[in-house]
C-alpha cells in the first residue's frame, strides 16, 4: 500500500509540474505576443501618423462613418511624377484612378481618368479650360476631389497620394507582382510578349507600367498596365504578414499621403479585404482634340454618365 501511495503522490506531482509547466509556457506566449504586437502597434503608430493630412476638400458624405459601419467607400488614388525612372518634376499627377471598393459585394472597381481630359477646375476658373491633372498642380488633393467630384458626379471619400517612384520600393517589399501583358512590346530594354505571365519587381514593374507610345491606345493602354500593377498590388497589401511589415510600413510611410486615419485603415484591412479578390478595371474614354494649341481628352456627356454610374453602382448609390 505504502508503495501505490506513493506511485499516486509522484504521478500527481508530474500531472501538477507539467500544469506549472503548461501555464508558463502560455504565460511566455502571451508576454511575447503582447511584445510583438507592441512592436507592430508602434510600427502602425508612426507610419500612419507620418502619412496622414487631411485634404481638406468638400466632402459629399459623412466618410468617417463609411468604414465604420462596413459601407461602401470611394477612394482617389493620386500618383505623382516624381522620382519615376529619374523624374524629378513634381507639379502633376501622372495616375488619377478612382477605386470604389464593396465589402458586401466583395468587389473593387478601378476606373483610371485620362490625364489629358478636358475639365474646368473647380476652384481655378482663371486657368480653365484646363488638363484634369493640373488640378493638383493649382490645388493639391483638394482640388484634385473637387475636381472629380464636379465632373464624374460621385463622392469622393477618401484620397491617396502616391510617389510613382516610391511605388517601385513597395512592389519589391511585398516581393513583386504578377501581370499578364495585354500586348507585345519592348521599353528601355524590357521585352514583354502578349498573354504571356510576368511575375515583376520595381524597377520593371514601372517599366511595365510607364510605355505609352507605343502602345495603339496610348495613354489607354497605359492605364490598363498601371491598374494590373496597383491590382497585384493591393492584393498583396492586403496581406496581415505584409500590413504589419516594419519595413513596407516604412516604405508606405514615407512615399505616400492620404487622409485614412489609423482607425479607418485598421477596419480597411480587416473588413474589406475580401474586396481585394474581385477587382473589375475600366476607364473613361475621350476624344483626343486640339484646343487653343492644347492637346485635350474630350469626353462626352454620356462617357460621363456610364462610367459615373458603374462607379455609383458599386457605391450602393442611384444612378446618375
Amino acid at each position: 500500500m505504502p508503495v501505490k501511495k506513493n506511485l499516486h503522490n509522484h504521478r500527481k506531482h508530474n500531472q501538477y509540474k507539467f500544469k506549472k509547466i503548461f501555464w508558463l509556457f502560455l504565460l511566455l506566449l502571451l508576454i511575447l505576443g503582447v511584445g510583438v504586437a507592441g512592436i507592430a502597434y508602434r510600427n502602425i503608430y508612426r507610419a500612419t501618423t507620418i502619412v496622414y493630412k487631411k485634404a481638406n476638400a468638400h466632402k459629399e458624405r459623412n466618410a468617417g462613418k463609411l468604414i465604420d459601419n462596413k459601407r461602401p467607400i470611394s477612394i482617389l488614388l493620386l500618383g505623382t511624377d516624381t522620382g519615376a525612372l529619374g523624374r524629378t518634376y513634381k507639379g502633376r499627377t501622372d495616375t488619377m484612378i478612382i477605386m470604389s471598393i464593396n465589402p458586401q459585394k466583395q468587389k473593387t472597381v478601378m476606373m483610371s481618368l485620362p490625364r489629358d481630359m478636358k475639365v474646368n477646375l473647380s476652384g481655378y476658373s482663371e486657368y480653365s479650360p484646363a488638363k484634369i491633372n493640373a488640378a493638383y498642380t493649382y490645388g493639391g488633393t483638394k482640388e484634385s476631389i473637387d475636381t472629380v467630384q464636379k465632373y464624374l458626379k460621385v463622392p469622393i471619400d477618401y484620397y491617396v497620394l502616391v510617389n510613382m517612384g516610391g511605388l517601385k520600393k513597395a512592389i519589391n517589399q511585398v516581393g513583386g507582382v504578377t501581370v499578364v501583358s495585354p500586348l507585345t512590346f519592348t521599353y528601355l530594354g524590357d521585352h514583354f510578349v502578349k498573354g504571356k505571365k510576368y511575375h515583376l519587381y520595381g524597377n520593371d514593374a514601372l517599366k511595365f507600367s510607364r510605355m505609352r507610345y507605343s502602345d495603339p491606345q496610348g495613354d489607354y493602354g497605359r492605364q490598363l498596365r498601371q491598374r494590373l500593377i496597383l491590382t497585384g498590388l493591393l492584393k498583396k497589401s492586403f496581406s496581415y504578414r505584409t500590413f504589419l511589415s516594419s519595413s513596407f510600413l516604412k516604405t508606405i510611410s514615407n512615399q505616400a499621403q492620404t487622409d485614412l486615419n489609423r482607425s479607418q485603415m485598421f477596419g480597411l484591412s480587416i473588413n474589406y479585404r475580401k474586396a481585394g479578390n474581385h477587382v473589375v478595371s475600366d476607364h473613361v474614354q475621350g476624344v483626343g482634340k486640339e484646343i487653343g494649341g492644347q492637346d485635350f481628352e474630350v469626353v462626352s456627356k454620356s462617357e460621363l454618365i456610364k462610367s459615373s454610374n458603374i462607379i455609383r453602382n458599386n457605391l450602393g448609390l442611384t444612378r446618375y
